[in-house]
C-alpha cells in the first residue's frame, strides 16, 4: 500500500492550493475543477483541496472545532522556514509547546500544520 493523496477541506480551494504550492512547490494539476485543486509532489503524492459548504475551521488547541488531522512538513531550519511560510500567509499560532524542536502554524483557511526539523 501508497499513500496517494491528501486532501483538505476548506471554503477556497484556489487560494488554499496557492499557499501550499508556494509552500512546497507542487506541481498545479490542470485538470483540477473549482471545486477541488490538487497539486502533485515529486514523488507522485499529491494535496488536494476540496470545497465545503459552511466550512468551520479547526481550533488550536482547543478542540471546539477538531483539528481531525494536520500536516508537517520537514525543513532544514525552522525560523528560516517559518520565515518563509509566514511570508507566503500563514499565522503562527499562539501556542508553541516546543518551538525549539517544532513551529505550530495556520493556513489561510486556519489549518493547523507544523514545521519540524529535517532529519537528513
Amino acid at each position: 500500500m501508497k499513500l496517494s493523496a491528501v486532501t483538505i477541506d476548506c471554503p477556497d480551494p484556489a487560494a488554499l492550493a496557492q499557499f501550499y504550492q508556494r509552500a512546497t512547490g507542487f506541481g498545479h494539476n490542470p485538470e483540477s475543477e473549482p471545486d477541488y485543486i490538487e497539486l502533485t509532489g515529486p514523488n507522485g503524492v499529491s494535496l488536494g483541496f476540496q470545497r465545503v459548504a459552511d466550512y468551520r475551521p479547526p481550533q488550536w488547541p482547543g478542540q471546539r472545532t477538531p483539528q481531525q488531522c494536520h500536516l508537517d512538513f520537514a525543513v532544514p531550519d525552522l525560523d528560516e522556514g517559518e520565515a518563509r511560510l509566514l511570508a507566503a500567509g500563514a499565522i503562527k499560532a499562539d501556542v508553541q509547546p516546543q518551538p525549539d524542536q517544532w513551529r505550530v502554524l495556520i493556513d489561510p483557511a486556519g489549518h493547523p500544520f507544523c514545521l519540524v526539523i529535517a532529519n537528513d
